[in-house]
């Protein structure tokens, strides 16, 4: 079962907000300290969007019958294997090493770096939720065909419930994140 209730649905604290006023999300690129760690951070942000809608979108064509149920199932399989992989490496990454390196810059914000882990241990729930019924639905698909729209329509849930997740998360970990580095010019 999805649960959208459990994903923070409130934006940042304002407090947490303060350098983005000054370094607003339409200036980083002309920013002399937007380098290409920062680039390659904000890339894997957009990989993460893009694969969680093609998870989302071919489940909807399965689901429409518009979609061969093998090739759906692979293409399942490697899109929503990638999304999960990267998306705990990158996260685990994130909490190890990127956060640790923003609050010594700037321990201002370390409430709003407690409250991105905190997405992260969620986010984890999320994960794992979203591979057991895509996986499920792989095996339906080979084992039992009417089964497994039951189960895709679930997944297809769960696809919904992974981009509300990210689309809350990394916009606020981004407009979090990039004042910091570009105010204390770091990652370059």
């Amino acid at each position: 079962m999805n649960e959208l209730a459990k994903i923070r649905s409130d934006p940042m604290p304002e407090a947490m907000r303060v350098l983005l006023q000054d370094y607003p999300r339409d200036s980083w690129e002309a920013n002399p300290h937007f380098k290409q760690a920062t680039q390659n951070w904000l890339g894997a942000h957009q990989m993460f969007r893009q694969l969680a809608d093609q998870v989302w979108v071919e489940t909807e064509r399965y689901l429409d019958r518009n979609r061969d149920p093998n090739d759906y199932a692979a293409q399942l399989s490697y899109y929503g294997g990638a999304l999960v992989r990267n998306l705990h490496g990158h996260h685990g990454w994130e909490d190890h090493s990127y956060f640790p390196e923003l609050s010594a810059a700037d321990p201002r914000f370390d409430a709003g770096l407690e409250i991105l882990e905190k997405d992260h241990e969620e986010l984890d729930g999320v994960l794992d939720r979203f591979t057991e019924v895509a996986n499920r639905t792989i095996k339906l698909i080979h084992l039992d065909p009417l089964s497994a729209y039951d189960e895709a329509g679930k997944l297809h849930a769960e696809a919904e419930a992974i981009e509300s997740f990210l689309e809350r998360h990394l916009s606020d970990e981004e407009e979090l994140a990039v004042p910091i580095i570009l105010h204390h010019r770091l990652r370059g």
